[in-house]
């Protein structure tokens, strides 16, 4: 018996609270959101806000990928595209652990450093909400996306503040460049996909 195929779609504005918060579901356990804010409020307080710097521009570029139950989303940043840097700056200034605030700003530093120079799409989040993973979601995302990436003959790039899913990444053909890790700050890897033909 085979398993229907997973229904993924671009994100409209009108989807964008359900988008964002699938991903601040995902994320729940993600080592570098909880290094930020280490309590549930916080995360609850700090995330949303997060998401929604990343969340809106993704939108607005037709790069925001989310299946059709809405329990899972990838925000993409196509060529060109960044997230809304003054709002992060902002919400982690003011609603971060502050004692991890240094290793953490230090961390997102480094994290810039990696980006390719060439033209890329950045995948900076995308999740599973946790009652929904291992069903194929994460990888569902991936494909439609990455072929856009294939299509455009672009490479796509990724920072995994997470090692489980590096396996997953893997498999869709990314590679580890290296590893970060700024004083207490959790180890993040930054991984590379060339384009396929």
């Amino acid at each position: 018996m085979t398993e229907a195929p997973i229904d993924i779609h671009a994100a409209t504005a009108a989807e964008l609270p359900q988008v964002i918060s699938a991903v601040v579901a995902a994320f729940i356990t993600d080592p570098i959101s909880r290094f930020a804010w280490p309590t549930p409020h916080g995360h609850l307080q700090g995330m949303p806000v997060a998401v929604g710097a990343f969340a809106e521009p993704s939108v607005e570029s037709g790069a925001a990928y989310v299946s059709a139950d809405y329990c899972s989303a990838a925000l993409w940043m196509p060529p060109g595209v960044r997230p809304n840097e003054e709002t992060l700056a902002d919400v982690f200034l003011s609603t971060a652990e502050p004692a991890h605030l240094a290793d953490l700003m230090g961390t997102f530093e480094k994290m810039g450093q990696w980006h390719p120079d060439e033209p890329h799409w950045y995948l900076p989040m995308i999740g599973v909400e946790p009652h929904a993973q291992g069903k194929g979601l994460g990888g569902a995302l991936l494909r439609y996306a990455l072929a856009r990436c294939d299509e455009e003959g672009l490479p796509a790039y990724l920072e995994s503040s997470n090692r489980r899913n590096i396996p997953l990444y893997e498999r869709h053909g990314f590679e580890a460049m290296g590893q970060i890790q700024v004083g207490a700050g959790p180890l993040v890897t930054p991984m590379l996909r060339r384009p396929r033909s």
